[in-house]
């Protein structure tokens, strides 16, 4: 069907549209802020829209489905725990976030740990970016080769050259692009899980089919396992410059809020879609690879143009992802490393834009000299780095702003990420990098704590 006239229109169409969009607005864009942050302008479907432009990705549609496939409803926890991050994120972290008037994290980092630890957020937080981009750019060039017949190096030249693309036009473009593509997934996500509902003959059907262990339980591969697939996504949306700096977008307070509050809402059902999916293409295919799940049943059980469309759709879902973190760590580099050190001579928005280019080419780069594999080995160094670095530096910051914690922050910024990689190294290692960068970095926050109570003294009588 790939190669099918009606299939290769639509593909090629919705390939266009997207692109335009991500162009849209970009004559408008006159400063870095506005670059990065859309003028602060954003309503809360903006907000939404770049929050899950970015998060919304292969693993919420094919990797949802393909973990289906293998252990059942255990496969909702990553748009579950998303969401739940999300609904975190607005509960307790936007407002004061968004009243902080940042636009980057360690923008934050700095008033309460200092200009080094800004430094030191930034590069840690970049580099678990860009490992995360080198994992996306294999994710599409597969999806390419797969459907053309591309050579692998190929494939990942023009999903590389559709991310520099879609972030061309920064984070105005990622809001408009990322309401498209919500509504893209939305639609063929429904409709591939509704046919898959009633060809599977409904709730009674699958129930008759699939025994409730391992099945239709939230644990099915474990425990531990799926605890940790929660922490992570909620670890990743507060340490992540790209879905705080939709926050950052928003017009007000409220917006930001509502933003991600909406966001919390519209990811989990995504989830029980493919769910759905990757349990009758088990039923049906059970010796099948299981990451063809939601690929194979497109093509067996859509319309060619339909097809077409959602092939689109889901080669936009991982692209659009990874021009989010480019832009996310693209910013960061910019405003909180080389600041006016580089580049002289070009606007603040053609240097940030050459930033984004350079981590898309790097990546890029990577994938030519034959080391996709090892980053890929690597790639949980993404989340740890990222986590380690930033998640209780930003909430202790948030939680308790009259606290002198500078020093503590300092050295927590320093250590904890170092641990991830130290542990990252170590093969059959105990503890995950990223726990072990969590725990490092609680301990030198609570020893700091300690020692400002005992130096307190008792209360005066």
């Amino acid at each position: 069907m790939s190669h099918q006239p009606t299939f290769l229109l639509a593909f090629s169409l919705t390939l266009v549209v997207m692109v335009g969009l991500a162009f849209s607005g970009q004559k408008n864009i006159r400063d870095g802020v506005q670059f990065s942050l859309g003028g602060r302008q954003f309503g809360a479907w903006h907000v939404s829209g770049a929050i899950t432009g970015t998060l919304v990705g292969g693993a919420s549609t094919i990797g949802t489905a393909q973990l289906a496939f293998l252990y059942g409803l255990s496969a909702w926890w990553f748009t579950l725990g998303a969401g739940l991050a999300c609904l975190f994120l607005g509960l307790f972290l936007a407002v004061p976030l968004r009243r902080a008037q940042l636009e980057t994290i360690p923008q934050l980092i700095e008033r309460h740990y200092g200009p080094q630890a800004r430094v030191a957020a930034s590069l840690f937080s970049a580099t678990g970016m860009f490992i995360q981009i080198v994992a996306q750019l294999l994710a599409c060039g597969a999806i390419l080769a797969a459907l053309f017949g591309l050579s692998l190096e190929l494939s990942a030249l023009l999903a590389s050259l559709l991310v520099v693309t879609f972030a061309y036009g920064g984070m105005k473009g990622a809001g408009r692009l990322g309401l498209v593509k919500l509504f893209l997934i939305y639609l063929t996500m429904v409709v591939a899980g509704s046919i898959a509902y009633h060809h599977g003959g409904g709730w009674t059907g699958y129930r008759q089919f699939f025994p409730p262990d391992p099945w239709f339980t939230l644990f099915g591969y474990g425990v531990q396992a799926g605890t940790s697939d929660l922490v992570s996504m909620l670890v990743g949306v507060i340490s992540t410059q790209t879905y705080l700096q939709a926050v950052f977008a928003a017009r007000n307070e409220t917006t930001a809020r509502s933003g991600a509050l909406l966001s919390a809402v519209l990811i989990p059902p995504l989830g029980l879609l493919g769910i759905t999916v990757g349990l009758f293409m088990r039923r049906q295919f059970p010796e099948m690879e299981s990451a063809l799940a939601l690929p194979q049943f497109i093509l067996q059980h859509f319309p060619a143009w339909f097809a077409g469309l959602s092939f689109a759709t889901l080669l936009i879902a991982a692209v659009a992802t990874s021009a989010g973190l480019a832009l996310g760590a693209a910013t960061t580099l910019r405003v909180d490393v080389i600041r006016g050190r580089l580049w002289r001579g070009f606007s603040d928005v053609t240097q940030r834009r050459l930033v984004i280019l350079a981590l898309v080419c790097g990546a890029f780069g990577l994938l030519l000299a034959n080391m996709g594999s090892a980053i890929m080995q690597w790639s949980f160094l993404s989340m740890g780095l990222r986590g380690a670095t930033l998640f209780f530096p930003v909430l202790l910051a948030i939680i308790l702003p009259q606290r002198d914690l500078h020093n503590a922050g300092r050295w927590s910024i320093y250590l904890a990420p170092s641990c991830v990689v130290v542990m990252g190294g170590i093969n059959g290692g105990w503890i995950s990098p990223l726990y072990a960068g969590l725990s490092c970095s609680v301990v030198i926050f609570v020893v700091s704590l300690l020692m400002q109570g005992r130096s307190a003294g008792p209360p005066l009588q």
